[in-house]
């Protein structure tokens, strides 16, 4: 069997840094990673090592100072608060308001936490187009996005917030991982600046 090319060992390293983890047996290139050191391999799930993340913030970290990481650093202060109304979103979905599992037998309740998830979709359109034309690699999330919202639409509600597949939230926190990963930022900062600018809009 051929080795993979160098190209498809890079974007399988990057493709597993922002999702965290792969579950099932390794294609080619993903088993390649686990060779160099830079994925592991327990049991069905692959993850990538220290070393592998690091090598992903190296490739995807844009140039400080550029005007290219300004413009997505603005933007990114717009994501946020976006980002927040997304969780709020998905906790409704699972809990109601009185802290009790949402079972999904009161329609009324669900239709609400559905028009909050179309204004969040509807708020993050514009942010994503701008977004795109910053960075191209981007452009991907917002058709993911919409395919998600879609099979959401049609009835399965597993495609909101399922870890299990690249459901709404899965595919928003791709999103969010790669941008952090651009903008060479930690958990720590991105967590502090979104309770900022939250704090400041209220």
């Amino acid at each position: 069997m051929a080795e993979p090319e160098p190209d498809q060992v890079q974007q399988a390293l990057i493709s597993l840094v922002i999702r965290g983890m792969a579950r099932g047996a390794p294609d080619q290139a993903t088993a390649a990673l686990a060779e160099r050191g830079l994925a592991m391999v327990k049991g069905p799930i692959t993850m990538p090592t220290p070393e592998g993340t690091a090598a992903v913030a190296a490739l995807l970290r844009l140039e400080a100072g550029s005007p290219q990481e300004q413009d997505l650093d603005k933007l990114f202060d717009a994501f946020l608060p976006v980002n927040r109304r997304l969780r709020d979103v998905c906790s409704a979905w699972q809990t109601r308001p009185d802290g009790t599992p949402n079972d999904h037998s009161d329609g009324a309740y669900d239709d609400t936490v559905r028009d909050r998830l179309d204004e969040v979709h509807s708020a993050i359109g514009p942010i994503l187009r701008r977004m795109a034309a910053v960075e191209p690699r981007l452009g991907g999330y917002r058709p993911r996005l919409q395919e998600a919202l879609d099979k959401f639409d049609d009835g399965e509600s597993s495609w909101l917030a399922s870890p299990l597949m690249d459901s709404y939230h899965t595919v928003w926190m791709h999103l969010h991982q790669e941008l952090i990963l651009m903008l060479g930022l930690t958990r720590a900062d991105d967590e502090a600046r979104e309770e900022r600018l939250v704090s400041g809009r209220t």
